[in-house]
């Protein structure tokens, strides 16, 4: 009698703990350790079920374990075989698996850590769902009367842990509502800040001042005589071409030019003596002149040959190789005459990337030799439509002057970063897609 009175006042006391449970981890605490007079247990383990998988909350006897000791890496590998043997969700006594296929690695850590055999029992809600489990590991299978008391307790463990589970979850769920709203509100008020338009596109440091040196006729190019980005003064000789056929030319028109004079002067010597020779007199004149004409156009065209520089500039070109042995028309431009005293930007915006600009818009330029001083200046000239770029690319054609022209040598090329007017963040994370997809679906 007096065995039952303290029995009674033992689970009462169990029960009375679990009660004061805060939450289901420090529940599972109890779990635990405060059978631990009933049954007499080596060791004690509590899971949460959670879904397809246990969650370890507690083992007794250990304030904290190191995830990473041999002990918890063979149990994580067990937890999943114990999990296959409880499919039922009900208790019952194991033991070691054999030694064969994939228990191998359980059954030989079961020898040096575990009891001959381990009890399972499930911690279940009044609706029936498995909430957790226990395991204890016991020397010996359970008796009926430990097995009755453990019952009651494992019934009052998992009304506790319900009612517990049910408390913290609309808390959890009002926390992440309300994150979730802040969220929202901050990434609302994020899309109507106020941001420039900006833009990148390639550039190259120019000249406001260009003159633009092309060819006097029709030829080859025979050589250029100045280098790329060179600093020329005026009436250096810039580039010549070839004058071969022009002096095959000169050699033909000078041999017609004989011939002509040669008619007309014996004409003339006859023209005394015959009417037919004083008749061709003067058409005789004409021809001799027409080919004096025609010689003195050759002589014109062979001293143009040479282009001389009309002023003092830097000589903005390609290459010399992709010249020599070209050949050009009247017109096409060769290379450009700029000041040096003059930079200015010259900037490719592609039109996928257009922005609005006006006129004294602010431009930054970082050269790709001085990447950590960008130049400064503002937008002076804008085309009016997209044109192809040497690559491909419709871009539009910007001018921009540059404030402090020191280190901004002619010919350097960077990326250049656009300011346009003012806009949203939110429009601008959108702007961009929503222009391909409209040019997509032509809306």
């Amino acid at each position: 009698m007096q065995e039952d009175i303290l029995l009674l006042l033992q689970l009462a006391e169990i029960e009375g703990l679990a009660r004061q449970a805060d939450d289901v981890q420090q529940l599972s605490f109890h779990i635990a350790n405060d059978a631990h007079p009933l049954l007499k247990y080596r060791q004690a383990l509590v899971f949460e079920e959670l879904g397809d998988k246990w969650q370890l909350l507690n083992i007794s006897g250990m304030v904290s374990a190191d995830h990473e000791s041999p002990y918890m890496v063979w149990l994580e590998r067990t937890r999943k075989w114990l999990k296959t043997q409880a499919a039922d969700g009900k208790e019952q006594w194991l033991v070691a698996p054999p030694e064969a296929g994939g228990t191998t690695l359980v059954a030989q850590g079961w020898r040096e850590w575990w009891t001959e055999g381990v009890w399972l029992c499930p911690l279940k809600s009044r609706a029936g769902q498995v909430l957790g489990w226990i395991v204890y590991l016991l020397e010996q299978s359970p008796t009926p009367g430990q097995k009755a008391v453990m019952a009651r307790l494992s019934q009052s463990w998992a009304y506790s842990w319900e009612l517990l589970a049910r408390r913290n979850r609309p808390r959890r769920g009002l926390r992440k509502k309300m994150l979730a709203r802040l969220v929202l509100v901050l990434l609302a008020a994020l899309c109507f800040l106020p941001v420039r338009q900006r833009a990148l596109a390639p550039g190259e440091v120019t000249s406001l001042d260009l003159e633009v040196i092309s060819a006097p006729l029709d030829g080859v190019v025979k050589a250029i005589h100045v280098r790329p980005n060179q600093l020329v003064q005026a009436g250096q000789l810039l580039f010549s071409l070839d004058d071969t056929t022009l002096r095959n030319r000169q050699a033909v028109a000078s041999r017609a030019v004989a011939v002509a004079d040669a008619e007309y002067l014996a004409a003339a010597q006859t023209a005394f003596r015959s009417e037919e020779s004083r008749a061709r007199l003067t058409v005789l004149h004409s021809r001799a002149e027409e080919r004096r004409a025609e010689l003195a156009s050759i002589r014109s065209q062979l001293q143009r040959l040479e282009q001389r520089a009309p002023r003092s500039g830097v000589a903005v070109f390609t290459d010399v190789n992709e010249w020599i042995g070209k050949p050009v028309v009247t017109g096409e431009r060769i290379m450009q005459l700029a000041d040096p005293d003059q930079p200015a930007m010259l900037i490719q915006l592609p039109a996928s990337d257009a922005i609005s600009l006006d006129i004294g818009a602010s431009v930054d330029m970082y050269l790709t030799v001085r990447p950590l001083k960008p130049l400064r200046g503002k937008i002076i000239e804008t085309s009016y439509e997209a044109a192809l770029t040497p690559e491909g690319v419709p871009s539009y054609r910007l001018r921009a002057s540059i404030d402090e022209g020191e280190g901004a040598r002619i010919g350097l090329k960077g990326a250049a970063r656009l300011s346009g007017g003012e806009s949203t963040l939110g429009f601008e994370m959108i702007r961009r897609p929503l222009a391909a997809l409209r040019a997509f679906t032509g809306f």
